[in-house]
């Protein structure tokens, strides 16, 4: 039986990987703002603990790590799924909505992090899953802000998992594309107020009218995400990265293909800003 930790529980992407844990028998450690949330979605079963936790409380998340080992004695999975969107163009955003959204996406998973760590090392085991997003690959015009805190965990991530592999513990990036969550809700998607009129017509200005269009026909099925990340939990060797739907891939690829033709283009100049080879080695 493994035992796993889901930030934001009580819907989306983490109700989904509860229930998918609790079928298959395994413990879950289920947290979310209001667990009583949880708590009516997936009632009383012995293999799940429904604990408050908002993210961006550091107290709260040691204490909630802390009941997790009281209760079931390890943490072999962690997944920090907590996270919300921004929608608009980079200046629109106000200082207020970029600090608030990284106190979630960024300093939030920063802070549950730190509080399952050191239980993870005790044990010299465990597998760390960290949602990013396909903005976390490239960025989109209109997410720019959401992005960069997605950016920051795929960062983030790379040093933690050299870091953490001493110790037997692995780390996973989740990159889902658009899913059919509510993620596009208004419940989970922050739209910046300021709309600056010479952005109207523009692909920022545009992606807000698309971001509503969008919401309930994205082509990704998050019950099947679900699905692919118990198969990713139970790998002997997970990916370091993990893209999950048709357009992720696609991204990633037209992406990767892109860097390397202006690498080619460029390399000349980036190479001649090296001191000379022999002096060097003096």
């Amino acid at each position: 039986m493994k035992v796993w930790f889901i930030t934001g529980a009580s819907r989306g992407f983490g109700a989904l990987m509860t229930k998918e844990a609790l079928a298959a028998g395994d413990a879950v450690v289920a947290t979310a703002r209001n667990s009583s949330t949880v708590v009516e979605q997936f009632g009383d079963n012995p293999n799940l603990l429904a604990v408050a936790l908002d993210v961006t409380n550091e107290a709260q998340a040691k204490d909630a790590a802390a009941k997790a080992i009281e209760r079931f004695g390890r943490i072999d999975i962690l997944v920090n799924n907590a996270g919300y969107g921004l929608l608009g163009a980079v200046e629109e955003a106000t200082a207020e909505e970029v600090e608030k959204l990284y106190a979630t996406n960024v300093f939030g998973l920063l802070k549950v992090t730190r509080a399952v760590l050191p239980y993870m090392r005790r044990q010299r085991a465990g597998h760390v899953l960290n949602f990013s997003s396909v903005g976390g690959y490239f960025g989109y015009p209109g997410w720019g802000v959401y992005g960069s805190t997605k950016f920051a965990v795929e960062g983030l991530s790379e040093s933690l998992a050299a870091e953490l592999k001493p110790f037997g513990i692995k780390v996973t990036i989740v990159e889902p594309g658009f899913f059919r969550t509510d993620f596009l809700a208004d419940n989970s998607l922050s739209v910046s107020a300021a709309a600056i009129p010479d952005y109207v017509g523009t692909p920022a200005g545009d992606m807000r009218t698309f971001a509503a269009q969008a919401n309930r026909s994205q082509p990704g099925n998050p019950v099947k995400l679900a699905a692919g990340i118990a198969t990713l939990v139970n790998a002997a060797n997970p990916p370091l990265r993990m893209p999950f739907g048709s357009d992720t891939v696609a991204v990633i690829e037209e992406q990767n293909a892109g860097v390397a033709r202006e690498l080619a283009e460029w390399r000349e100049l980036a190479l001649s800003t090296d001191f000379p080879k022999d002096e060097i080695a003096a």
